[in-house]
């Protein structure tokens, strides 16, 4: 369950620089970098997307502006992986996670 991101990897004229673009505008109007080097501690959903990017690993760096997503590769890496990490974006039960009941909210049958 959840909401699947429609994803379209695109190359980049510049060798090791690859770009998707997403259905999903993930950082609205702003701006946002992010550097292996650096941890990303925000909450919003491209802060989340990168911490999910940089564990696929192969990454120096990634800028996300609306809906896109631009990644600069490490010398040798592929964007391998990194599709399927930001279509499952807002997929939040996998298999092998207990969907909430409405017990577990708080609701009681009276």
């Amino acid at each position: 369950m959840g909401q699947p991101v429609t994803v379209i990897e695109k190359p980049s004229s510049t060798p090791g620089v690859v770009r998707f673009e997403t259905n999903r505008v993930l950082t609205g109007t702003e701006h946002a970098r992010y550097l292996p080097s650096e941890p990303v501690e925000g909450r919003r959903p491209a802060d989340e997307l990168a911490r999910r990017l940089f564990e696929v690993g192969g990454i120096d760096s990634i800028t996300m502006m609306a809906n896109v997503i631009t990644v600069n590769l490490s010398k040798g890496a592929t964007s391998q992986g990194m599709k399927e990490v930001i279509e499952s974006l807002y997929t939040y039960y996998t298999p092998g996670v207990r969907v909430p009941t409405p017990a577990d909210f708080g609701y009681v049958e009276s």
